[in-house]
């Protein structure tokens, strides 16, 4: 493993490089870091080249200027023209919840410069009113109460209540990793995801297969919005956890890794 850090605007961005391979970049969501991946690459280093980052504002990165969906996608962006191993391939990306909304921005900044994307736990739609109102609500909490509480509370209605129940032990974990987040991170996260605009048209025209992988029992992304936009790609690989919330890297580490497995095989297939 390679821990490297880049400057943007002054500002480092720390990413870690994992195996060897084919070039797949894996962006993590909101209130997280990049280790949140950490499973998945246990199955994934041995055949790809993972470039997975903390984004600004997440782990050892901190904010940047334009902490936007699109100014998210240019500092990836600026990860990928740092790593000169790419070469002329272009990578694959995976994105988790908020890093599928960023995926999808740099697929529409970038065009033609990735293989195939991946949206897990993710969607393409713009938030609809009643979202923003639950985010709004969720900016005063942290204005209010601090984000420390803020991740304490919100963090347990991402998991199924399956994994509630039966492994509380990964809630607290993925609770006590996270609590460092500062106020202004994730009031500037919410803000960006809130105003960014309705993608699917991006999905509906991606030359490339699209990975949907679904938590049957995710709140943030519901079942039924997600199927919904499943129909749009012109090539798309569905895949449904039953025992997931919005969390299926954690909830169901194997089915995921396996998922994004033979998603990456597949897309080798369909460009060599």
């Amino acid at each position: 493993m390679e821990e490297k850090t880049i400057n943007i605007g002054g500002n480092p961005l720390y990413y870690r490089v994992i195996g060897k391979g084919k070039t797949v970049i894996l962006i993590h969501g909101f209130g997280e870091e990049g280790s949140v991946w950490d499973k998945q690459v246990e199955v994934l280093k041995d055949e790809y080249r993972l470039l997975i980052p903390d984004l600004p504002g997440s782990g050892r990165s901190p904010i940047q200027k334009d902490m936007s969906m699109e100014g998210l996608a240019a500092s990836i962006h600026e990860i990928i023209l740092n790593e000169s191993a790419i070469g002329g391939q272009k990578p694959t990306m995976i994105g988790h919840s908020m890093g599928g909304y960023i995926t999808l921005a740099y697929a529409e900044k970038y065009r033609g410069s990735l293989t195939a994307i991946g949206l897990v736990h993710s969607s393409a739609f713009a938030d609809n009113e009643e979202k923003k109102a639950a985010r709004k609500k969720s900016i005063e909490f942290i204005g209010e109460h601090g984000p420390a509480l803020f991740i304490q509370q919100s963090t347990p209605n991402l998991f199924s209540e399956k994994t509630r129940k039966e492994r509380p032990e990964i809630v607290q974990e993925l609770i006590e990793k996270n609590t460092n987040f500062s106020a202004e991170s994730l009031v500037q996260y919410y803000d960006a995801m809130m105003s960014r605009p309705d993608r699917t048209q991006i999905v509906k025209e991606f030359p490339g297969p699209v990975l949907y992988i679904i938590g049957q029992h995710d709140n943030a992304v519901p079942l039924q919005q997600s199927l919904q936009q499943c129909h749009m790609p012109i090539l798309a690989y569905i895949h449904i956890l039953r025992d997931s919330g919005h969390m299926g890297m954690l909830e169901e580490p194997a089915l995921c890794s396996r998922f994004l497995e033979n998603f990456l095989h597949e897309s080798e297939i369909a460009n060599p």
